[in-house]
């Protein structure tokens, strides 16, 4: 397994790490995702340990607090061994104090996730959506004493706009709090908006993306093809609706180039997208999930191999879209792209 500096800190994280958002199973999108107990999760959790996948990620609101406490029963005994990130701020009830990164909020989030974990830190905490109601230097600062009891190690950010993150940052280098090293967001072949504003934020701020859905909310495992129904057996029948949206015509043409390349290279088509991925820059790790291990063997193949620069610019081609605003300039106007190469370059190779 690779293992990668995440973001501008001194952790070094695997190239993949396992989500686990299949642990626990509870309610209509997690059930749907999967329902792993106690002893399939720790299976699952050998078959990482083993390939180096050393780093689980988890959130408050994965069935309601059960994905930590099944990720917790599954790693006993090897504590150390492991790398522990966890997320807090979604709703995790209707009352008032049930939800964002108030002072409140994030100690006893902090506490209960230690609890569910049954440990005594968590290496990487992450706030799970930006809270405009509570001022970021509040937010900071109670963040700032977690890391300071050893409560929390590294702290990160996931599904923050440019502005929120910039913003939090800046305050974190004013008052000399802990700067976040980690955004953990979307992004796929079929979903490359994080191109435009937050790979060159990540780029130039020292933040490390933490991949998830790569495989575009289950629409690049392999079993979905132009002319073909929906599989029954797919989640997208029950989780379409809470996902990214993707352009049916602009999946098939990804679907196409990647069946292309796998005939090529004897891969399946996951691993090629993940493997697309872990060629971009600020990819810091890529979060796999599974269902059982069959699934979670066929990710893992996702490393150890490399494509081409030509495989990675007919995947850039068939995966390309026309940027919003103020960022369409840079694809088309030679003035924008000499003033601004870097973002060029990340955003659309393909384009540039």
């Amino acid at each position: 397994m690779e293992y990668r500096r995440l973001g501008a800190s001194g952790l070094e994280v695997p190239a993949l790490s396992f989500g686990a958002g299949t642990f626990g199973g509870r309610g209509p999108l997690f059930g749907a995702w999967g329902n792993s107990d106690a002893r399939e999760a720790r299976r699952l959790v050998d078959i990482c340990v083993e390939a180096g996948v050393t780093m689980f990620d988890t959130a408050d609101v994965y069935s309601g607090g059960a994905s930590e406490e099944v990720l917790g029963e599954a790693i006993k005994g090897r504590r150390d061994k492991v790398i522990l990130s966890t997320k807090t701020s979604l709703p995790m009830g209707d009352g008032p104090g049930d939800a964002g990164s108030s002072r409140s909020r994030l100690i006893t989030a902090c506490h209960d996730a230690l609890r569910r974990l049954g440990t005594d830190r968590i290496d990487l905490f992450q706030l799970h959506v930006f809270d405009a109601h509570t001022p970021v230097e509040e937010v900071l600062s109670t963040l700032d004493d977690l890391v300071r009891a050893g409560k929390v190690r590294y702290t990160g950010v996931s599904n923050f706009s440019g502005w929120q993150t910039m913003k939090s940052l800046a305050i974190a280098e004013k008052y000399g709090h802990p700067r976040y090293v980690a955004h953990q967001v979307y992004y796929s072949l079929v979903g490359r908006d994080y191109e435009w504003e937050l790979m060159p934020l990540g780029l130039d701020q020292g933040l490390g993306a933490v991949v998830w859905s790569p495989l575009g909310w289950g629409r690049l495992t392999g079993k979905i093809r132009r002319g073909r129904p929906l599989p029954e057996t797919s989640r997208l029948h029950r989780t379409a609706d809470y996902g990214p949206p993707v352009e049916e015509e602009r999946l098939h043409r990804v679907v196409d180039a990647l069946d292309d390349i796998a005939r090529e290279t004897g891969k399946a088509v996951p691993q090629i997208a993940i493997n697309w991925l872990l060629q971009r820059p600020t990819v810091s790790s890529v979060i796999i999930g599974a269902r059982n291990e069959e699934q979670l063997r066929q990710n893992l193949g996702s490393v150890g191999w490399t494509l081409t620069p030509d495989q990675m610019r007919r995947l850039d081609a068939a995966s390309s879209s026309t940027a919003p605003y103020p960022y369409f300039p840079y694809q088309r106007q030679e003035g924008f792209a000499r003033l601004n190469p870097s973002v060029v370059e990340v955003a659309s190779p393909s384009a540039a």
